[in-house]
C-alpha cells in the first residue's frame, strides 16, 4: 500500500466514521479557548473544563486576568499540572494581549506564539479551531496515531510529523483531521493497550499489521 493510498483509506473511514469532531475542551470565546489550552498541557481536558468553571467565573475577560494576582490565579488551577507555571504564563499572556493586541486574540501563528505558555501546538490549536486555518497541532495523541497507523515515517518530532500530515491531508480537511487523530488516540489508539480488536483502521495500519504477522 502506498502512502497516498494509506490516507486516503483512512481520511475515508474517519468521514464516515466520525463526520463531527470537534475539541472537548469547554469554551466560549478566543480567550476562554487560549486559556483553557493553556492549561491543558499535560492534563486531561476533563481536568480542565472542571478548573475552567471556577477560573472564568473570577476572571471572565481578559482584562481581569490581567489585573489578577498570579496567587489567586494560582489557586484556582493548582489541581492541574504545572500549576506555578501555568499560573505566570496565563498572567503573562493576558497582560500582553492586552499591550500587543489590544486584547483580541491574533489569528496568526508566529504572533500567537509571542505569547507567554504559547507555544506551536497551543498557537495551531488556536488558530484550527477558533480561525478555521489549516493548521495542525500535534499533540501526544496525535504524534502517536500518526506514527502507528503510518501517516508519517520516521517522524522524530512533533514538527515534522505536522508537516507531513499538512503535506498529505487536503487543506480544507485539516482542522477536522487534527481532531480524528487525537480522538483516536484518546478512545481506541491508546498508548498503553490500543484497542486494535475494536479499531475500524486496523486493515490500514502499519502497527497493528506488524504486530499481526510477529505473533503469527
Amino acid at each position: 500500500m502506498t502512502k497516498k493510498e494509506r490516507y486516503k483509506l483512512i481520511i475515508e473511514y474517519f468521514k464516515e466514521h466520525r463526520p463531527v469532531a470537534e475539541t472537548e475542551l469547554e469554551y466560549r470565546s478566543p480567550y476562554e479557548l487560549m486559556v483553557a489550552v493553556i492549561l491543558s498541557a499535560q492534563c486531561t481536558d476533563k481536568r480542565v473544563n472542571i478548573i475552567s468553571q471556577d477560573f472564568f467565573k473570577s476572571f471572565p475577560t481578559v482584562e481581569q486576568l490581567a489585573d489578577a494576582d498570579i496567587k489567586h490565579i494560582f489557586e484556582l488551577i493548582k489541581s492541574c499540572s504545572y500549576p506555578n507555571n501555568k499560573a505566570k504564563h496565563l498572567s503573562g499572556m493576558a497582560r500582553m494581549l492586552l499591550m500587543d493586541f489590544n486584547g483580541v486574540v491574533p489569528d496568526d501563528i508566529d504572533e500567537l506564539q509571542k505569547l507567554p505558555g504559547v507555544g506551536r501546538k497551543t498557537a495551531n490549536v488556536i488558530a484550527s479551531v477558533v480561525f478555521k486555518k489549516p493548521a495542525m497541532a500535534v499533540d501526544t495523541h496525535v504524534f502517536r496515531v500518526s506514527d502507528r497507523l503510518g501517516l508519517t515515517t520516521n517522524s522524530k518530532n512533533p514538527l515534522q510529523t505536522e508537516k507531513e500530515l499538512v503535506k498529505h491531508i487536503p487543506e480544507k480537511l485539516i482542522p477536522l483531521a487534527h481532531h480524528w487523530l487525537i480522538l483516536h488516540g484518546r478512545y481506541v489508539c491508546q498508548a498503553r493497550k490500543p484497542k486494535c480488536d475494536e479499531c475500524g483502521l486496523k486493515e490500514y495500519c502499519r502497527f497493528y499489521q506488524r504486530n499481526n504477522k510477529v505473533k503469527n
